[in-house]
């Protein structure tokens, strides 16, 4: 593999050369076969190559390539954000634009949320991730290596404990952090909005605490702060259902959304409110590429697909299997660094820890190492980088799931 003319910055977890796909599977270009729970990075909840989806691509790619939504509208654009009113659970009627990324999406919503509110400051918590631009780096929730060496950005940003059962964290003290944030670092005046993920992803798969959210909530609305929700790895059916934010008893003011809304094209959006979609002046939002075309035709092709009867029956399959394996793994005591089973639905990781508790990033690291030479394909995730989240296409064949998990299991065997 010769990666000269790429940057060094870019880190690889695997290092292969892919070429080509189908459903939960990929082959490298020596045609070595691997099970692929990674689905690039949760992008791929119906799988590679998802046969009605290229079907889209194909038909779309006949009658309209591009065209800047800004100068022109075009069909799929506004198709799909119709379609996305429908689909997204909400009970306020929906507006919003297309990106071309969750990092893109984000950066759009901190502009309305200021425009809507006057305010600037944005509370994020810890663990949280939320894209690798500039304004977005701010959000994120750790340091290394996303804020290494980039100097001051773009505030005013605070990071709050994130109330989790996975963390330790009760909504009490998430709660308690906050008034002492208000009492010494920040004037409640001056916030804008919070911004969380229902279940962090490069978090490690922790479920936000439905009380604390539901008292947020709350403490927003006597306020005027908005809330902004990050679906953009918990969405489109990662869960069990829709979106994980119904889970918290609540709805969000602006909903992040990317990743497998589009089949595996770069795409995302900003939803929410109509009158805050509206807060900034004409021209205020757009960009020559958001909303492309044939992004837009995949995103209906991948939206019809996920009914909740599909969406329920692949998230409940996935967790029987995962859930279950995790159980026997544990009580056989198959490995000594096997932890805590983290997330919700078709969302699950696995924590790795030492005797003492302690983050086992390096016993992890060995795992993906033995899992990829047997043909199956992992991501780790935690602030330690010590938790593998397990992100197979909701579309797996059942017996290409149970495959893949007796590779982790053989590998966590080897392990001890």
């Amino acid at each position: 593999m010769n990666l000269e003319s790429i940057s060094q910055s870019i880190a690889i977890v695997h290092p292969i050369t892919l070429s080509h796909g189908r459903n939960a599977e990929v082959w490298d270009t020596d045609g070595k076969r691997y099970i692929d729970f990674v689905g690039g990075i949760g992008v791929l909840n119906l799988g590679h190559c998802n046969p009605a989806v290229v079907e889209a691509i194909q038909a779309q790619a006949s009658r309209l390539t591009h065209y800047a939504f800004n100068a022109a509208p075009h069909g799929p654009y506004l198709e799909l954000m119709e379609r996305l009113r429908q689909f997204v659970p909400v009970s306020y009627p929906l507006a919003g634009m297309l990106t071309n990324s969750g990092a893109e999406a984000a950066e759009n919503a901190l502009k309305v949320a200021r425009a809507a509110t006057g305010k600037r400051a944005i509370i994020a918590f810890d663990g949280g991730f939320h894209g690798r631009t500039l304004a977005t780096l701010n959000l994120n929730g750790k340091v290394a290596p996303y804020k290494q060496r980039v100097g001051e950005l773009p505030g005013p940003v605070y990071h709050l404990p994130y109330p989790s059962a996975d963390t330790g964290v009760t909504c009490e003290q998430a709660l308690m952090a906050m008034d002492r944030l208000f009492s010494v670092e920040l004037a409640v005046e001056d916030v804008a909005a919070f911004i969380f993920e229902p279940v962090q992803g490069e978090g490690g798969f922790l479920a936000l605490d439905p009380e604390f959210a539901q008292a947020l909530r709350r403490f927003c609305d006597e306020r005027g702060i908005l809330i902004i929700i990050d679906e953009i790895q918990s969405g489109f059916g990662r869960t069990g259902q829709r979106f994980a934010f119904p889970r918290l008893g609540l709805e969000p003011d602006l909903l992040l959304l990317a990743k497998s809304i589009a089949g595996g094209m770069p795409l995302g959006a900003v939803v929410g409110r109509q009158d805050l979609m509206a807060a900034l002046p004409k021209g205020g939002l757009g960009g020559t590429y958001s909303g492309n075309p044939i992004a837009c035709a995949a995103a209906l092709a991948s939206l019809a697909q996920m009914t909740d009867e599909n969406v329920a029956t692949w998230g409940e399959r996935q967790e029987q299997a995962i859930v279950g394996r995790h159980a026997r793994w544990k009580a056989s005591k198959l490995s000594p660094y096997i932890g805590r089973l983290t997330g919700t639905g078709a969302m699950r990781g696995i924590e790795f820890v030492n005797a003492d508790g302690s983050p086992a990033p390096a016993q992890l690291a060995k795992v993906m190492e033995t899992a990829r030479a047997k043909g199956l394909l992992l991501m780790p995730s935690g602030k330690a980088r010590h938790i593998i989240r397990l992100l197979a296409p909701l579309t797996i064949e059942a017996e290409v799931l149970e495959e893949g998990l007796d590779i982790l299991e053989q590998c966590l065997a080897e392990l001890s």
